[in-house]
């Protein structure tokens, strides 16, 4: 006797729904045996597909690039992807043994809908998230703002949509908040993570702790600041006087920046005589401040950029160590691992560096793989609330007390996904709104090696907030005991690791100018500084060798400068590698000129180069000077020279010699021309309207050409024997010739269809006529008042008309002076602003 069984499912075709009858139960057994041990997943959804087919097979995601170098992020968004595919199809069965699971169930295909907003201002953002990606319906957004402000503007814009947005931050700072619907994604080590990892190493770790907890019971240290502490020091600093802990506190800052050399500045002093004198003032410096300090110091912290005087103080810590012996220091920027073996100091010196460091390229990725495994994870439970996106217009919202929110809904998945991506082991940290990635740090410590050399040690390690040591003991008290020597000297000379010895080191603010070398920035502008291609030998045989590095950042120009006068050294930015002759040029002109007499009279050589953004500078809605100005104050450039105007609130933060030029401001128009170009006869009718009229004369043609060969009484060879015949030239003659109001030897149609046709076209050729000799007159007369203005005072500037555009080169003493004294035209003209000079005369062309 054989029972009957009933089994229900769902048919991949949507809208089918099938009874399958398994009428054996051996049958039945073996299907439910090959189901459960079948290694493929057995989801517990049914596909959904009817929401399939509404979604189109598609899951979108949405990126916001940023307005700055918006390629790089595209092409690593494109890698990503790429990757992403082909880990997900796998490679050669051959090769691969086992295949990644898909990033989206269903065999869904992932779209990426990538828009650039067109400002960095709130407006501008939320236009382009609204237009370009609300609208197509993305699930998530990846978003990569560049400063704070862009970064709180995503976070308020992230808790209107109620849409999942990940910050992937490369130099912000992520923000203290809490939000469901925005994540953040350090790709760099911000400046609080730096203070967090420099408190632990200051506090040695756990064993230290411990140790020095049975000791004494607090201790602390100073920070000593050398030039170029600035650049991601204050947050440093900030963060270390924030988070102080009962073990260790900041009690001093000494400054250094400001440190000066006595002596004879004509020149008789040698360059190994000023470095002894920075030497002997830094000595003298710190042994006061250190054996008159009242709290205790333990450790001391070194910031700075400046290469002669980090080797300054470095050297004076060695003549510390004896009546200083318990004092530890600590190099207070990450350094990369091929950068060490160019850093001397004393045994015992700590320094820390990332390894390994993963391109954006990755932490794109693992956002895209976070997002994927929450939207499989969401469609496993409510496949329309995951795929199907119910915000979809800005301005109208759903209401989330009758509809759910499909954004909130994968939020919540969001925050409770992990997984070991290509960045180490990602975690989701809901209570401060921040995506978790595993970047690593290790320690070093210059200690003696077996053969009695100093060496760098790698002594402990630090990720995801907790530093791991060597043996559990970092040991940093007794870093220069006797035990370990006097150590090695730094190994840093010649200012800025230029090591150009036969031209004097680095210029420096209270030195003389004459036998140093000083870093020159210029910008390009005719007549004043022009550039053209060096020779095959990569030398400039007329005007002065200059670099264009096209960045502000100090570190990459002193990089490159490093490498121009060494390139037998490795340079971290290079790899060692010969100096990329693209970025050498030749620059010659007046102020080039100007440079080299003031050069030969005042006795000190110069490096060039081009200022990175192409501006002259200004304030920016950062805080931050932009341009000439920003290189000078970041200490990245010496002195500028070009045709740079002076205003007041460049004044107030830098010093200007005595004008070399004087002009006033003055306004380009475009030219006008002397002869009317060859087309000019045309301008009074727009094109179509040109073609309309020829099209009609033609159809009129051969309309009269039609009448009067099927008139009886019609001038044709079937007529009546006439001896003339109206044939289609004939037509196009007559009316050519009505149109141009000439009198030729023209056929006159004798049909009476025709002649009234023949009226029609001479009463629609007078309206033609009339008009355009009327609209000639006035695009004329347009045109010559046009291109008179009489000056900054004129009703077309303060009142301009539609279409009548003017502006002038940006971030620019002659935009700061409209902006100062015509702000109502300066709000107008800003949008035609242009970048510089020449394209502001291009588009006067």
């Amino acid at each position: 006797m054989v029972s009957l069984a009933g089994l229900w499912t769902y048919c991949f075709a949507p809208g089918r729904l099938h009874l399958l009858i398994l009428s054996a139960r051996p049958l039945l057994l073996l299907l439910l045996l090959t189901v459960f041990c079948s290694p493929e997943p057995c989801f517990l959804h049914p596909q959904p597909c009817h929401i399939l087919a509404r979604i189109g097979h598609t899951v979108r995601l949405g990126a916001l690039l940023p307005t700055r170098q918006p390629a790089r992020i595209q092409n690593a968004l494109n890698r990503a992807l790429a990757s992403l595919r082909h880990q997900s199809g796998g490679a050669d069965s051959s090769t691969t043994t086992s295949q990644a699971p898909p990033l989206l169930p269903y065999n869904l295909s992932l779209e990426m809908v990538a828009r650039s907003p067109a400002g960095g201002d709130p407006e501008s953002l939320s236009r382009s998230a609204c237009q370009d990606l609300v609208v197509r319906g993305v699930s998530a957004v990846l978003a990569f703002p560049r400063s704070r402000e862009e970064l709180i503007q995503v976070e308020f814009l992230s808790s209107f949509l109620e849409i999942p947005f990940i910050s992937i931050l490369e130099d912000t700072e992520p923000l203290v908040t809490k939000n469901q619907f925005h994540l953040q994604m350090s790709a760099r080590v911000p400046p609080s993570t730096l203070g967090s990892l420099l408190l632990a190493v200051l506090q040695g770790g756990e064993g230290d702790r411990d140790r020095r907890s049975q000791r004494e019971g607090s201790w602390g240290g100073a920070a000593v600041v050398c030039p170029g502490w600035e650049e991601g020091g204050d947050g440093l600093l900030s963060h270390l006087q924030r988070h102080s802990g009962s073990t260790w506190h900041l009690w001093d800052i000494i400054n250094l920046t400001r440190i000066t050399v006595g002596g004879d500045r004509r020149g008789s002093t040698s360059e190994e005589r000023r470095e002894d004198q920075m030497e002997e003032e830094a000595l003298k410096i710190l042994s006061t401040r250190f054996l008159r300090s009242p709290s205790p110091i333990s450790s001391v912290l070194l910031m700075g950029s400046d290469p002669e005087c980090l080797s300054s103080v470095l050297r004076a810590a060695q003549r510390l160590a004896p009546s200083l012996p318990a004092l530890q220091w600590i190099m207070g920027y990450p350094l990369s691992p091929d950068s060490l073996h160019t850093l001397g100091g004393p045994l015992g010196l700590l320094a820390y560096g990332e390894v390994g460091r993963k391109p954006i390229s990755f932490y794109i990725r693992d956002a895209l793989q976070l997002i994927g495994r929450a939207v499989t994870a969401a469609t496993m439970v409510r496949p329309d609330l995951a795929l199907i996106q119910n915000m979809v217009n800005c301005y109208d919202k759903p209401n989330r007390h009758e509809l759910p929110s499909s954004g909130q809904y994968l939020a919540r998945f969001l925050s409770n996904t992990s997984f070991t991506g290509a960045t180490g082991l990602i975690q989701v940290d809901a209570g401060l709104s921040r995506v978790l990635s595993s970047q690593l740090f290790h320690v070093w410590s210059l200690k003696r090696g077996a053969l009695g050399q100093p060496a760098w040690v790698t002594v402990g390690q630090w990720t995801r907030g907790r530093l791991e040591l060597e043996g559990g003991v970092l040991g940093l008290v007794g870093g220069f005991g006797s035990s370990q020597g006097q150590g090695l000297g730094a190994g840093v000379r010649g200012g800025d690791g230029q090591g150009d010895s036969n031209v004097g080191g680095r210029w420096r603010p209270g030195l003389s100018v004459e036998g140093h070398r000083l870093r020159v920035v210029t910008l390009v502008e005719h007549p004043f500084v022009f550039t053209r291609e060096v020779d095959e030998d990569g030398l400039c045989p007329a005007g002065q060798l200059c670099l264009d590095p096209r960045t502000n950042r100090s570190d990459i120009i002193h990089s490159l400068f490093n490498q121009l006068h060494n390139p037998n050294t490795t340079a971290a930015d290079w790899d060692g590698s010969d100096l990329p002759e693209d970025l050498r040029k030749c620059c010659y002109g007046y102020c080039i000129d100007l440079l080299e007499k003031l050069a030969e009279d005042m006795g000190f050589t110069f490096d060039l180069y081009i200022v990175g953004d192409g501006k002259y500078g200004a304030l920016s809605g950062t805080g931050r000077w932009t341009g000439l100005v920003g290189d000078l104050l970041s200490g990245a450039a010496d002195m500028a020279v070009t045709s740079f105007s002076i205003n007041s609130a460049r004044s107030r933060v830098i010093d200007f010699t005595s004008p070399f030029y004087s002009t006033s401001l003055g306004i380009l128009v475009r030219s006008r021309d002397t002869a009317a170009p060859i087309g000019a006869f045309m301008w009074p009718l727009h094109w179509s309207m040109w073609v309309g009229i020829f099209v009609t004369l033609h159809l009129t043609a051969l309309f009269l050409t039609l009448y009067e060969w099927n008139s009886p009484f019609g001038m044709t060879p079937h007529g009546r024997n006439r001896l003339r015949v109206f044939s289609y030239s004939s037509a196009l003659n007559l009316c050519y010739a009505i149109l141009f109001g000439r009198t030729v030897a023209t056929k006159t149609p004798k049909c009476w269809t025709g002649r009234f046709l023949m009226n029609l076209w001479a009463i629609f050729c007078l309206l033609v006529l009339s008009s355009y000799t009327a609209n000639l007159a006035a695009v004329m007369v347009g045109e010559k008042t046009f291109e008179q203005v009489s000056g900054i005072h004129d009703d077309k500037l303060h009142h301009p008309s539609m279409g009548f555009r003017f502006g002038t080169v940006r971030e620019s003493s002659a935009e700061d002076y409209m902006k100062k004294s015509f702000p109502e035209m300066h709000d107008y003209m800003r949008r035609f602003n242009q970048p510089t000079t020449p394209e502001g005369v291009h588009m006067l062309k």
